[in-house]
């Protein structure tokens, strides 16, 4: 049975202003809802109970797509766990709390890739989740997104809630952080490229051996996939959206360099790390469910760097 959202019923986007939150916002009002709620962290600190209590008690939304949080790369992880792990906890622990207690109709809850283990049989399917060590330069924020997980599940078995996750593989687009201390790789990749560009270095240096596959996906495609599950799926347990391909972090790096820089040519660091070895996730349990990704990964990459030169600050053509 279809789970139908009426254009003037309101719906909350916890976390709107980041890479998936706008992207799902965008995507909502292109489909013609006209009753978005969302608030800043200045309206409602969503790591405060109470607070996040009587914002859901004032607004009262219908369903809830919760996908905020603290996130970031490699180097973010590694140096800040103790804030990866404390405020993603507490975030999602209090929306879900207070959704069940303002009786909100569905959840959709975003999860990470990363929840799965470091050397999980690739693809990765929804049953991989807790049979094996994570990665440890992500550990912290893994364990988070797991607990939001079995949150959502227990909610549902203790409460009756119809509450859903949604595990997105890489993504990348607009409104991504382009920071170097905290973006992740595509975005950082990006940067690097632009920044020699600008300055006239002919290499960049890309963190690792360039060896690990990765799996992007573009967020425009991902909030797709969110609105499609919030129509179809009424499952417990985290359910992947992916592309269905990977590519070796050296060649996500040229296809990066051809858009942005194509003068420059590449050096590895293998004094840093590598990260996973692989993760590419199966999402055939999406797939047959009725939807597929529509953006190759060189036209996303195209799109993104207009994005950024237009919109980032000091980016120029």
């Amino acid at each position: 049975m279809t789970f139908v959202v009426a254009p003037d019923e309101p719906v909350f986007v916890a976390g709107h202003r980041g890479l998936v939150g706008s992207a799902i916002v965008r995507r909502l009002e292109a489909g013609g809802h006209r009753n978005l709620l969302t608030a800043n962290r200045q309206q409602v600190d969503l790591r405060d109970q109470a607070a996040v209590n009587a914002w859901m008690d004032q607004h009262r939304p219908r369903v809830i797509y919760l996908v905020a949080g603290t996130v970031g790369g490699i180097l973010a992880n590694s140096t800040r766990p103790a804030e990866f792990l404390y405020d993603n906890l507490m975030i999602h622990a209090n929306v879900i709390q207070a959704a069940r207690s303002a009786q909100v109709e569905k959840l959709l809850y975003l999860g990470s890739s990363c929840i799965y283990p470091r050397l999980a049989d690739q693809p990765i399917t929804e049953e991989a989740l807790l049979t094996g060590p994570l990665e440890p330069t992500n550990e912290a924020y893994a364990i988070a997104k797991i607990a939001g997980i079995k949150m959502c599940d227990a909610y549902r078995t203790q409460y009756g809630c119809n509450f859903v996750s949604a595990m997105p593989t890489n993504l990348y687009g607009p409104n991504d952080n382009f920071d170097l201390e905290s973006s992740h790789v595509l975005p950082a990749l990006m940067r690097k490229f632009d920044d020699a560009r600008r300055s006239g270095a002919d290499s960049v240096t890309v963190w690792g051996t360039g060896t690990p596959r990765r799996e992007f996906l573009h967020v425009d495609d991902l909030a797709d996939a969110c609105v499609f599950l919030m129509a179809r799926y009424t499952e417990p347990g985290p359910i992947n959206v992916g592309f269905g391909s990977d590519v070796a972090i050296g060649e996500l790096a040229a296809l990066v360099r051809d858009v942005v820089h194509p003068e420059a040519s590449i050096e590895f660091d293998t004094s840093k790390p590598d990260g996973m070895p692989r993760k590419l996730l199966d999402s055939d349990r999406l797939h047959q469910l009725g939807w597929r990704p529509s953006i190759d990964l060189e036209d996303g990459i195209r799109s993104t760097y207009e994005w950024y030169l237009a919109n980032v600050t000091g980016a120029t053509s």
